[in-house]
């Protein structure tokens, strides 16, 4: 799901070839220039062998962010490396969501930070990323 608010013509074109998400139901939720929320419910399919969500579908999820985020500037930037730490599971039914913002934008690099969250506003994760522009 895209948000109907969002007038982000970058975001825009993201998200209509972005398969990705569209497997794992992760909703854009907000874009604006260096800021993105998405979100995702945890389904059955999505948990470990420990009944909780698994870490790599967290960090996609962070990764989302990061990505809208960071392209919404209108220049074309990819992910060039990021880390996640994890505080607390999620779980199936939960509706978990990530908020990417940049302390530092720089002309061709980029840092952020990602925050995901559960329905009670308990942090999930946390993540650091960084971006390189590569075109404009």
């Amino acid at each position: 799901m895209f948000g109907a608010d969002i007038n982000n013509p970058s975001a825009m074109a993201m998200y209509e070839t972005d398969a990705a998400i569209h497997h794992l139901g992760i909703e854009i939720l907000s874009v604006e220039e260096g800021l993105a929320t998405v979100a995702m419910t945890v389904t059955n399919n999505m948990v470990n062998g420990h009944s909780v969500c698994h870490g790599g579908l967290v960090f996609t999820l962070a990764d989302t962010a990061m990505a809208y985020a960071s392209n919404s500037f209108g220049s074309m930037a990819l992910a060039a490396g990021a880390s996640i730490e994890f505080l607390r599971p999620a779980y199936s039914g939960q509706r978990i969501v990530a908020t990417a913002m940049s302390p530092h934008v720089g002309r061709r690099t980029a840092y952020w930070d990602v925050t995901v969250t559960n329905p009670e506003g308990d942090t999930v994760a946390i993540f650091r990323g960084r971006t390189k522009v590569i075109d404009g």
